[in-house]
C-alpha cells in the first residue's frame, strides 16, 4: 500500500501502525554528512506553531526544516 500524499500526524500514525506499511521502499538514503552536535533551543509557542506548519507544508521534520533555515541564513551575505 502506498502512502497518500497529505496526511496529518494522526493519520500517519495510524498508517504506519499497520505492519504492511512498515516495509522499507526503495534504496536506502544516507545523509550527505554526519550531524555532529545537538543544540537545545527554545522557541515561543507561536514560533513553534508556525515552524510545524511550514515543516508540514514542506513535508519535512521540524528538525530538518530548522536545519535548512539555519543553513539558508548562514549562506546569506552579511549586511
Amino acid at each position: 500500500m502506498t502512502k497518500p500524499k497529505k496526511m496529518n500526524r494522526k493519520q500517519e500514525n495510524a498508517f504506519y501502525a499497520q505492519p504492511q506499511n512498515q516495509v522499507p521502499q526503495g534504496a536506502a538514503r544516507r545523509r550527505r554528512e554526519k550531524l555532529s552536535e545537538m543544540v537545545p533551543v527554545r522557541f515561543s509557542l507561536d514560533v513553534m506553531s508556525e515552524v510545524r506548519r511550514r515543516a508540514d507544508e514542506d513535508d519535512r521534520s521540524v528538525s530538518s526544516w530548522i536545519r535548512r533555515a539555519v543553513e539558508h541564513e548562514l549562506g546569506r551575505n552579511a549586511s
